[in-house]
């Protein structure tokens, strides 16, 4: 084992493998962060518990895994091999005779276990996390989860009841200024008004809850008389709640779906058109996903070489913008060809074909041509870009500086 792996190999190792759990890291959080936001605004519009947030959002990492692992796989290959190069320790590698393939052996190594890992991720717990995300919503908006009265508003339970509440105290326990407006089946009305209550919780019937008022009126209205009109001290109020249905049945969707269940439907006979459309668009989506990442050490080396005398970070913004635009290219096949538009296995094979041959050439360019640049038309391009814009620059400060020192010239001449 110590003849197959080297010191040299645990050197590239750690260079690989902190940047890469960094943007790893950094690529999630910010991905969730931004759903955070969304979610915080939708979970108190609905009145739900603040704590069903993370739960949700624990139900979207294996979702936004599916683009930062790769994206930080790259990223950290590209991040090593580029401090090797930019201090000439590249150089000395391969003047001892390591070749780039070799120096290769470590990353792939972590590329195949991250391979297996996101196998596992968007084959099997991206479709439940996505089901038990979508269950989740449904609760909130039901109110399986513990939605509470809005404050201030008139809220409507099961068409028979309006309730309004002025405020509350000690986190929604304590109610303030009640009223009630209830209606039966035989056209009585009852209107309650109280001073203070709070909810209880129903042991008998789960299905009602128990609205206990203190020191308030109620008026019932009758049709053929005067409305009656009675005080009380406390009183108990019964509340029917919403009936709540059952969620659906996890398939939905495509994505709800383990892998074995889209080879299942999406070559049975018996299965309709669109079932075998939409699941072998997701299958083939999922799995180029995965098989990409066999790619990305190739791409991450060829793109970490700057050319020689050169510090330009231009591989870098190349490297992310290939994978995020592959990533929806990828999206957009799939529901192309889940509408029976394209060949399923065109329209997401046919784009890594693509960047496949893309990416070997480059790396074949790196590695085999004698001073052979992946980038090196756009990396003159950039040169001559960057430098114009420091002479525009420099052009401009200059003739800043030419009129600051007129005015100061004409200031001291005055005096």
């Amino acid at each position: 084992m110590s003849r197959f792996i080297t010191s040299v190999d645990r050197y590239i190792f750690r260079l690989v493998v902190v940047p890469m759990v960094g943007v790893f890291l950094l690529a999630a959080s910010l991905l969730l962060l931004e759903k955070m936001l969304r979610l915080f605004e939708f979970v108190s519009l609905e009145g739900g518990p603040v704590g069903v947030v993370f739960k949700m959002l624990l139900n979207l990492i294996p979702e936004y895994a599916g683009l930062a692992i790769p994206l930080g796989l790259m990223l950290g290959i590209l991040f090593a091999f580029r401090k090797l190069a930019t201090s000439s320790e590249l150089d000395v590698m391969r003047a001892v005779g390591w070749s780039y393939t070799r120096l290769l052996r470590v990353p792939y190594l972590i590329t195949l276990v991250l391979v297996g890992l996101n196998f596992a991720i968007v084959g099997y717990l991206q479709p439940k996390a996505r089901f038990a995300y979508q269950e989740m919503e449904y609760e909130l908006r039901s109110g399986a989860l513990g939605a509470s009265i809005k404050v201030g508003e008139f809220n409507t339970i099961e068409d028979r009841v309006a309730l309004r509440i002025e405020a509350s105290e000690d986190q929604g326990r304590r109610l303030l200024g009640i009223f009630a407006r209830l209606a039966d089946d035989k056209g009585q009305v009852l209107s309650i008004s109280a001073r203070e209550g709070r909810f209880l919780a129903n042991r008998e019937d789960r299905n009602t809850i128990i609205l206990r008022l203190a020191d308030g009126t109620i008026i019932h209205d009758v049709e053929d008389g005067p409305p009656r009109v009675l005080s009380f001290s406390q009183h108990d109020l019964p509340i029917d709640l919403p009936a709540l249905e059952d969620f659906r049945a996890r398939g939905a969707d495509e994505q709800e779906y383990v892998l074995p269940e889209l080879l299942k439907i999406g070559w049975s006979p018996e299965s309709s058109a669109d079932q075998r459309a939409g699941s072998q668009a997701n299958f083939n989506f999922r799995m180029v996903e995965v098989v990409m990442m066999i790619l990305l050490p190739l791409m991450a080396l060829a793109l970490a070489i700057p050319p020689k005398r050169s510090t330009s970070s231009l591989g870098v913004f190349i490297s992310i913008v290939v994978v995020v635009a592959y990533h929806k290219v990828n999206q957009y096949g799939a529901e192309v060809a889940a509408i029976g538009r394209v060949d399923p296995f065109l329209a997401l094979w046919g784009p890594f074909a693509v960047l496949a041959a893309m990416i070997l050439w480059m790396y074949y360019q790196v590695a085999f041509v004698p001073g052979g640049q992946a980038l090196g038309v756009l990396e003159r391009l950039f040169a001559k870009l960057g430098k114009r814009v420091k002479k525009l620059f420099g052009a401009r400060r200059r003739k800043a500086l030419r009129i600051s020192d007129a005015e100061d010239e004409g200031s001291l001449g005055a005096v």
